[in-house]
């Protein structure tokens, strides 16, 4: 005959025994639905994060870059300012950008719409796109005249100090006028490439442009 209190006894002594087995079971059970539903959270946040919608505004800004030495680099002004972060850029309503070269000589970009990465090192001029460095005297006496590029888009590299653009271009320095398809000028070689169609007027000293060359 069965003694119903040992086999009672029997039978807390297994489930005691086991338990701590089955709570591990259910722990590896959660433990795995946790693992499998966290990729949709996850991938929720990264679409927020890379939204092709700008994420603030700004109207009648300025903001400026500066060296590690402080120096002042650039000025970015505009009338209104978007800010996108999929790509962490700033596209401004008629911006002007104003950059210093290491020896303070400043060059001014102007357009209808400009588009400037982070750090307001590079800026796409879209519209009247107009880049302007005033003339330059070097310590040897020599004055480098005014330069101007002019065109419906403009790239401007301001660390590089460099100027360039694949559509029609009219690069002006001083009295003398130069226009081609494809564009890229370095002022730290002072060297201007221009491709496609290219023209040029070189008029002589002390002749203002329209005055007979001859």
């Amino acid at each position: 005959m069965i003694d119903r209190g040992r086999l009672l006894r029997y039978g807390r002594d297994q489930l005691s025994a086991w338990l701590p087995a089955l709570l591990m079971v259910l722990f590896a059970l959660g433990t795995w639905w946790l693992v499998r539903s966290a990729p949709h959270i996850v991938d929720a946040a990264g679409d927020a994060r890379v939204s092709p919608e700008p994420d603030y505004f700004m109207r009648d800004f300025s903001v400026r870059t500066f060296e590690p030495n402080g120096r002042l680099k650039s000025e970015l002004t505009g009338v209104h300012g978007r800010h996108f972060p999929a790509d962490d850029t700033l596209e401004v309503t008629q911006p002007r950008m104003r950059s210093y070269d290491t020896q303070g000589h400043p060059t001014v970009a102007t357009a209808r719409r400009g588009i400037s990465n982070a750090d307001a090192s590079e800026i796409k001029l879209y519209g009247d796109a107009l880049v302007v460095r005033d003339p330059v005297a070097k310590a040897s006496g020599e004055v480098i005249p005014r330069l101007e590029f002019r065109g419906e888009f403009l790239h401007a590299f301001v660390d590089e100090q460099r100027v360039s653009s694949d559509q029609p271009v009219e690069l002006r320095r001083g009295s003398d006028v130069f226009t081609g398809d494809v564009f890229d000028y370095s002022d730290k070689s002072g060297v201007a490439n221009l491709q496609g169609r290219v023209r040029g007027t070189l008029l002589p000293k002390g002749k203002a442009p329209g005055q007979d060359p001859s």
